[in-house]
């Protein structure tokens, strides 16, 4: 089995070790984090070091890896980050063996499926995406590169995703509707227009609240 670098190591990193322990289709080298310290242990597997020692560790032939961070904006920063370190360092794409997966749909670079997630027919999955858990995409929509579903989302068909977008716990989307970039859809919506750039919508049905800004904070009530 190729060995892999788990890059980040917090809560998501578990969600990814465990589901690539379930696939036992690659073997965890280690996990590589920004803000701690060498030597401590996420799920017994060690932090070697931050993402400057990925260079280091591709020179000894494990070149292999997923990005573990959950926010859309800071994985994209990530992955720029260590394409300049690292030019040759591949991702890697992770998908829990309970997801249920049309054959004709396509799942980019780096993503991450994980468990009791349904992704159907000629839906398409950006690179660095995260399908998280019981999340469903229905067939022919489009979710672009760096976005990400939380647990439970319902997306239906023909539905379109920009970039950076993070659609929250819950939040169910009506066919044939168009998100743009770097939105964010609040916990619990239902979404029944078309949303734009850069937009922070909540609500049953879904309303347009403010206009948000490139990284904005997604995660947390803070």
């Amino acid at each position: 089995m190729d060995k892999v670098l788990i890059i980040g190591a917090s809560g998501h990193a578990k969600v990814i070790i465990e589901t690539i322990e379930l696939n036992a289709n690659y073997q965890i080298h280690g996990l590589i984090d920004t803000f701690k310290p060498k030597g401590e242990k996420l799920l017994g597997y060690e932090i070697l070091g931050t993402e400057d020692y990925i260079q280091n560790l591709v020179e000894k032939g494990i070149n292999k890896g997923i990005i573990a961070i959950g926010d859309n904006w800071t994985r994209f920063l990530m992955q720029e980050r260590i394409k300049k370190i690292s030019p040759d360092f591949e991702f890697v794409t992770v998908i829990h063996p309970s997801a249920i997966i049309s054959p004709s749909a396509i799942i980019g670079k780096g993503s991450i499926i994980l468990a009791s997630v349904t992704i159907n027919a000629h839906a398409r999955i950006g690179d660095f995406c995260i399908m998280n858990t019981d999340a469903n995409f229905d067939h022919d929509s489009d979710i672009q590169d760096f976005s990400s579903l939380a647990p439970g989302v319902t997306v239906g068909g023909n539905v379109s995703i920009g970039t950076c977008t993070a659609i929250s716990l819950g939040a169910n989307i009506i066919q044939g509707i168009t998100i743009g970039k770097h939105s964010i859809i609040g916990a619990g919506s239902l979404l029944l227009n078309d949303v734009g750039d850069f937009k922070l919508v909540y609500g049953v049905p879904g309303k347009e609240i403010r206009t948000v800004v490139k990284g904005e904070n997604y995660l947390s009530k803070s």
